[in-house]
C-alpha cells in the first residue's frame, strides 16, 4: 500500500512539473500555477498521516504476535505441570529417610545409648582394680596379734552397671560390685575375724537436678551411693594417687558414710562453691531384721554428714581447695538380741591384700553417737599436687544398755594425712566442681608402639597417721594403737583406660596391750604391691 501512494505521488509530481513547463511556455497564469502548490501540498499531508497509520499497524501487528507466543507458552507450562503433578500424585515417591530416635557413642570408650535430642541416655559403666604383692610383716614380740600377713592377690574393685538421665534432669546409676575377694571374712571357730565379702550393691541411687537456684548447680539425690564427704572419698577411686586411701579417712567414712552407703540429700555448686548435706542410714548388706537369732537382728543406725568446699582461687595452671566437713552418727545400729550398742573405729594398713586390720578400738560399749570434724586443703601448680586432711573424732558412750561402763567419759582420736604428687609428663589434674575434687590424669599422649606415645607418667608420696588411744592407764581407756604409714608411689597411665599403679608402704604401728598394760604388742611392715586398673 505504501508502494501504491509512493508512485501516485511521484505522477502528480511529474504532471505537475510538465505542466508548468506548459504553463510557462503557453504563458498561463500565476493563479494556475498557486492553485496546482496547493493541492501538491495536501497530497504530501497525505502522504505523511498515510505513513504514520502504516508503522502504528505494522507495530500493533508485532506486538500482538509476541502477545500470543507469550499466551501460548504460559499454557503450555501450566498444562505441563498439570501433567507431572497428576504423575507424582499417582506414583508413589520414596522420600528421605527419617531422623534415626537413638545416637550411639562412646565417650572415653564407655557405650552410651541416647535419643536424638540428647534427653535420654543409658551408659555402661565398669572397673577392675585387681592388686598383687606381699608383705614384710615383722611382729614386735610373741604377744603382737596377727603374727603374720597373707601376700597374694585380691579383686578390690570389679563393678559393673549402667548409668544415665531421663529428660534432662533425672539422673540415675545402678552399679554391682564383684569384687573385694579378701577384704573380710566370717566364721564362728576361734579365731575367725568378723565380717564378710563387701561385694554388693555400691549404687542404686536417683537424683534430679533441674533446680538452678543462685545462679548454681543443684542435685536432689536419694537412694545407694558414693557420698562426697572428704577430699579423698570425692575424688574416684580410678583417680587416687595411691592404691588406698588414708587410714584417717576411712575411719570417718566408715562411721555413717562411704561407699555402698543408703543416703538422702542434696548439694549445691558452682565453678567456685560446694555446700551438701545428707541424711545416712546403714550400709548395703546390713542386717535389717528385728528377730534373726544368728545373725542377731539390729536395729539401722541413721545419721548426717555435711560438707563445704571450694576453690577459691584458681586460673590456667594452678589452683588452691579448701573446705570443712563434719559427720554425724545420731543413733548407732543396736543389737536387739544382746542389747548392746557399739561402734567399732579400725582400718587395714593402707593396703588390702590381707583383711586383717592393724589398729582397732574395738566394740566400743554404750555407744549413744559419734561425731567426726575435719578440714580438707589442697593445690596445684602445673604437674604438681598438693593434698591433706586432718580429722577429730568423738564418741559418747551414754547409752544405757545395762552393759558395764554405763555413762563413761567421751573418747576423743584424731589423724591425718599429707601427700602430693608430681607428673612427669607434665599433665595437671583437672577440678570437678560438681564433687568439689580433682579429676584424674588424661595422658596427652596414649602409649602406643605406633605412634610413638608414652603415655603419663606421676611419681607420689603420702605419709599418715590415725591414733585410736584415749584415755590410756584408766580401765575406761582405749588401746586402738597408732599406726603410722609412709607409702611412695609409681603411676603409669597408659591411656584414658588403663593405668598401672606401684606403691611400697613402711608402717609402724605402736600398741600397748590394753589401757592399763604397757606391754608391747605392736609391729612393723614393708611391703610392696601393684595395681592393674581398667575403667569407662
Amino acid at each position: 500500500m505504501l508502494r501504491k501512494a509512493f508512485a501516485t505521488a511521484l505522477g502528480i509530481a511529474g504532471a505537475l512539473v510538465v505542466s508548468q513547463a506548459h504553463a510557462e511556455s503557453a504563458g498561463n497564469s500565476e493563479q494556475e500555477i498557486a492553485l496546482l502548490k496547493q493541492q501538491l501540498k495536501m497530497l504530501e499531508q497525505k502522504l505523511d498521516k498515510l505513513q504514520s497509520q502504516t508503522a502504528a499497524n505494522t507495530a500493533a501487528t508485532a506486538k500482538a504476535k509476541v502477545e500470543a507466543r507469550a499466551e501460548a507458552k504460559a499454557e503450555a507450562r501450566s498444562e505441563a505441570k498439570a501433567v507431572v503433578a497428576n504423575a507424582s500424585a499417582a506414583i508413589p515417591l520414596k522420600g528421605p529417610a527419617p531422623a534415626s530416635g537413638v545416637v550411639v557413642t562412646m565417650p572415653n570408650n564407655r557405650p552410651t545409648i541416647c535419643t536424638a535430642d540428647g534427653a535420654n541416655c543409658v551408659a555402661i559403666t565398669g572397673r577392675v582394680h585387681w592388686d598383687v604383692g606381699g608383705y614384710d610383716y615383722r611382729p614386735n614380740t610373741a604377744a603382737t596379734v596377727p603374727q603374720k600377713l597373707d601376700s597374694g592377690e585380691n579383686v578390690r574393685r570389679a563393678r559393673i552397671g549402667l548409668a544415665g538421665k531421663f529428660f534432662n534432669d533425672w539422673n540415675f546409676a545402678l552399679v554391682y560390685d564383684f569384687g573385694g575377694t579378701s577384704d573380710g571374712f566370717g566364721g564362728a571357730a576361734p579365731g575367725s575375724l568378723p565380717g564378710g565379702g563387701v561385694s554388693g550393691l555400691e549404687n542404686a541411687y536417683l537424683s534430679y537436678t533441674g533446680l538452678k537456684p543462685f545462679g548454681g548447680r543443684m542435685a536432689v539425690e536419694a537412694g545407694i551411693m558414693d557420698l562426697p564427704y572428704t577430699l579423698d572419698e570425692a575424688t574416684s577411686s580410678n583417680d587416687i594417687m595411691f592404691m588406698e586411701r588414708a587410714s584417717p579417712g576411712i575411719i570417718a567414712t566408715n562411721i555413717a558414710a562411704g561407699d555402698f552407703r543408703s543416703a538422702a540429700g542434696t548439694r549445691w555448686y558452682n565453678d567456685q562453691l560446694w555446700i551438701g548435706g545428707y541424711v545416712t542410714g546403714p550400709a548395703t548388706g546390713a542386717i535389717h531384721s528385728a528377730s534373726s537369732a544368728a545373725p542377731a537382728g539390729t536395729s539401722e543406725q541413721y545419721g548426717a554428714v555435711a560438707r563445704v568446699a571450694g576453690n577459691p582461687i584458681s586460673g590456667k595452671d594452678y589452683s588452691v581447695h579448701i573446705g570443712a566437713d563434719a559427720q554425724w552418727l545420731i543413733q548407732p545400729p543396736r543389737n536387739l538380741i544382746a542389747n548392746t550398742q557399739t561402734v567399732t573405729l579400725s582400718d587395714r594398713p593402707e593396703l588390702r591384700l590381707d583383711p586383717t586390720t592393724l589398729v582397732s578400738t574395738g566394740a566400743i560399749a554404750n555407744v549413744s553417737g559419734a561425731q567426726v570434724y575435719s578440714l580438707e586443703a589442697a593445690a596445684t601448680y602445673g604437674p604438681l599436687i598438693l593434698q591433706g586432711e586432718y580429722f577429730w573424732y568423738n564418741v559418747d558412750r551414754t547409752a544405757n544398755t545395762g552393759v558395764p561402763l554405763v555413762g563413761a567419759s567421751s573418747l576423743k582420736f584424731q589423724g591425718g594425712y599429707a601427700q602430693a604428687g608430681y607428673v612427669l609428663t607434665g599433665e595437671g589434674r583437672s577440678y570437678n566442681a560438681a564433687n568439689a575434687a580433682y579429676n584424674g590424669v588424661k595422658p596427652a599422649h596414649p602409649f602406643s608402639l605406633d605412634g610413638g606415645g608414652w603415655g603419663a607418667w606421676e611419681v607420689a608420696g603420702r605419709v599418715s597417721q590415725i591414733d585410736l588411744n584415749d584415755q590410756l592407764a584408766t580401765a575406761n581407756g582405749i588401746a586402738g594403737g597408732r599406726q603410722t604409714v609412709y607409702t611412695l608411689a609409681l603411676n603409669w597411665y597408659v591411656n584414658g583406660n588403663v593405668r598401672f599403679m606401684l606403691d611400697y608402704l613402711h608402717g609402724n604401728i605402736s600398741k600397748q596391750a590394753s589401757p592399763v598394760s604397757t606391754a608391747d604388742v605392736g609391729s612393723k611392715f614393708d611391703a610392696v604391691a601393684m595395681r592393674t586398673q581398667f575403667a569407662f
